[in-house]
């Protein structure tokens, strides 16, 4: 069995969880989110508790529940908690600005990048370097965070260009003559 399914997921009291046919909800004071549920995996909620277990001794039951209670615990926290992704600029220039539902960026190309947040992610910029990114579905917000990243990457000999706070870029040594 997964080592991570073993643990069971904490529901936190303003956080309900509702086991259906074939989907888990989870709603809380952030926000609702759904998920669709496997034959491969049992689900008891137990008062404050959500257990997981292999439905049968096969391989891809095995790993789907330890994944499941991943997606299930994540879900939880969100909607509770919420996730954050901070990134920075780097460069002569750089800027981004948050208007409501949109971030501009200045990136260094000839023209600005309009970036629409989906629904659920809400942008802020504390600094004219720094974005801020939160919402309670982490994978949207990441793939958020990595869309703006793609825009311009950090490049290995300066280090320019759109990292997450937490980013390391290991720079190059440049050719010598």
């Amino acid at each position: 069995m997964s080592r991570v399914a073993k643990n069971p997921v904490a529901i936190p009291e303003k956080v309900e969880v509702v086991l259906s046919a074939g989907n888990i909800s989870v709603s809380g004071p952030l926000g609702k989110l759904t998920h669709p549920l496997t034959d491969a995996v049992r689900l008891e909620k137990d008062g404050n508790a959500i257990t997981f277990a292999a439905a049968n001794d096969s391989q891809h039951s095995r790993a789907m529940s330890g994944t499941l209670r991943s997606l299930v615990a994540n879900m939880v926290h969100g909607v509770s908690q919420g996730f954050t992704r901070k990134l920075n600029l780097v460069g002569v220039g750089y800027k981004a600005q948050a208007q409501g539902a949109m971030l501009n960026l200045d990136l260094g190309f000839s023209h600005p990048i309009n970036h629409k947040m989906p629904e659920g992610v809400t942008v802020q910029t504390p600094t004219q370097t720094e974005i801020v990114l939160t919402g309670f579905d982490k994978q949207v917000v990441g793939q958020v965070a990595a869309q703006i990243r793609a825009y311009r990457s950090p490049e290995p000999y300066k280090g320019k260009g759109v990292r997450y706070s937490d980013e390391v870029v290991v720079i190059k040594e440049t050719k010598k003559k």
